[in-house]
């Protein structure tokens, strides 16, 4: 199975509004680069754009899953917010977007986080 799991920072309690703003902005971020191999991205979304939310606790979390992702060769996203409407003007790394890539490649990396 192709999937995508989206990883948010539940430290920064931001409002819900604005968690879904940040994940969809990761969950969109890998069409921006345009380099998804075509088995992947038409795997994706040609069947169910199956998509997970997971948490963390941290940035140091966030950053760990994001090197691990990078390091394992799968399609990885950070998204750092501007700050313009929370966190008080200061840039802050929010979540990232792990794929799509194949689902049990993704589990290795965030098996262990819980859903958000």
């Amino acid at each position: 199975m192709i999937k995508q799991v989206i990883v948010m920072r539940a430290d920064l309690k931001m409002r819900r509004g604005k968690e879904i703003a940040q994940g969809s902005h990761a969950s969109m971020a890998f069409l921006l680069e345009g380099d998804t191999p075509n088995h992947l991205l038409n795997g994706w979304l040609n069947n169910a754009q199956t998509k997970v939310c997971l948490s963390v606790n941290s940035q140091e979390e966030l950053e760990e899953i994001y090197d691990k992702a990078k390091d394992a060769g799968l399609i990885c996203n950070m998204i750092t917010d501007l700050g313009k409407t929370e966190f008080d003007g200061v840039p802050t790394k929010t979540c990232l977007a792990i794929g799509p890539n194949k689902g049990n490649e993704i589990d290795e990396i965030t098996g262990h986080l819980k859903l958000r």
